[in-house]
């Protein structure tokens, strides 16, 4: 006998209903996308130099499979991918815990700061080939520079944003400006700092 009453079990039902209904969607979505993809590249609607087609992929990757270089190159990606994310997100936070706790160098770094990330890095490959060299550290260097900025602004946007209140509550018990930091801003930041994680795990794999 269930211990839920029938108002609960209709509302579970309905939410495991919602829940179908989402995947189902998001399969849907991707399927249609696929399907016009590969009709577009057959009809001869798009370039299939430039943007292949699924089928194509498809074939690529059972190769690349059957030659046992497909997890190589995964791995080689997925490397290069958390060593950007990882610098990004340190070097993001140590730079907005600067600028949050400095604000004379925040006013100085912000339109740089607004210069830098606004820069097309794409447009840089050649310079970044020149400067680092044609090998994975060039790689590692575009991700850095698409993700790095945007993570520190976000960071510390989050960071000026915290209450007020909450700040003058705590230095009026005397409160140093490290326990401040620590005891209140990093903890009311947390959904603002595991967003800006997915946000930089995201932009290090488009720069990779």
């Amino acid at each position: 006998m269930s211990t839920y009453s029938k108002e609960h079990q209709l509302f579970l039902k309905k939410r495991k209903k919602n829940k179908w209904i989402v995947v189902l969607c998001q399969i849907l979505i991707i399927t249609i996308f696929l399907c016009i993809w590969e009709l577009a590249s057959r009809l001869g609607y798009i370039n299939t130099f430039l943007s292949s087609s699924p089928s194509k992929v498809a074939t690529t990757f059972l190769s690349l499979l059957k030659q046992n270089n497909l997890w190589s190159h995964v791995f080689v990606t997925v490397y290069e991918t958390f060593i950007s994310f990882a610098l990004a997100s340190i070097i993001g936070f140590i730079m907005a815990t600067i600028l949050w706790w400095n604000k004379m160098i925040a006013k100085i770094i912000d339109p740089y700061l607004t210069i830098l990330n606004s820069l097309p890095k794409v447009a840089l490959g050649p310079l970044i080939i020149i400067w680092v060299g044609a090998n994975t550290n060039s790689i590692i260097f575009m991700a850095l520079m698409i993700s790095t900025f945007i993570t520190i602004i976000n960071i510390y946007q989050g960071f000026i944003s915290t209450d007020h209140y909450f700040i003058t509550l705590m230095r009026t018990f005397n409160a140093k400006k490290y326990q401040i930091f620590l005891k209140l801003i990093v903890p009311c930041n947390k959904n603002n700092l595991i967003n800006c994680l997915k946000v930089n795990i995201s932009m290090s794999l488009i720069g990779i």
